[in-house]
């Protein structure tokens, strides 16, 4: 995200949403310009600096109030995402109140839209963050007959599906439609 995208012409944008600017910088587009100018003073995280270790893994569908939603390339479980909040935290307990409130809506509207969208189940939330520390939920569609249904989900199956570029726009049109 460009600076001037980060800018604001209001002084006082985070006290207007209740944020703490020391924690989050990035969940208000229209927030102050934070004191961070360069890639390198981004936390080593791959949400933060939407690198390739990203682009790698997901596909961007779309930014929600307090987060970005994104396609999980490894496709077992159709319409399989993750929804990332948009400021470096850990834990939900880090975020202002007002904060929790808007990405708590966003993962149930994400995970409302797989639902509708490929006829689920039921969803499976994985919240980890052990090894990669940015607040994110994996939503998992788990369908009756279908892998790994009554268990816990594979992050990493042996047999990855991974779809074509077309199956994947397919998929993220079908999430965007009902989001």
């Amino acid at each position: 995200m460009s600076a001037e995208k980060m800018a604001c012409d209001k002084s006082d944008c985070y006290s207007t949403r209740g944020l703490n600017p020391a924690v989050d910088f990035r969940s208000n587009l229209h927030a102050p310009k934070p004191n961070l100018t360069t890639m390198s003073e981004l936390p080593d995280c791959f949400y933060c600096r939407k690198d390739q270790r990203l682009h790698d893994l997901m596909i961007e569908i779309a930014p929600l109030s307090a987060s970005t939603l994104f396609l999980f390339k490894e496709q077992t479980h159709p319409g399989r995402c993750v929804v990332a909040y948009r400021g470096h935290v850990n834990e939900l307990f880090e975020l202002p109140e007002a904060e929790l409130a808007l990405f708590t809506k966003d993962v149930a509207r994400a995970a409302k839209a797989i639902k509708t969208a490929f006829g689920a189940t039921k969803i499976n939330y994985g919240a980890y963050s052990d090894k990669l520390p940015h607040l994110h939920f994996h939503l998992v569609p788990k369908y009756k007959d279908g892998p790994s249904f009554g268990t816990t989900f594979e992050m990493m199956p042996a047999n990855k599906k991974l779809l074509s570029d077309a199956e994947y726009a397919e998929t993220i049109k079908a999430i965007k439609a009902v989001l």
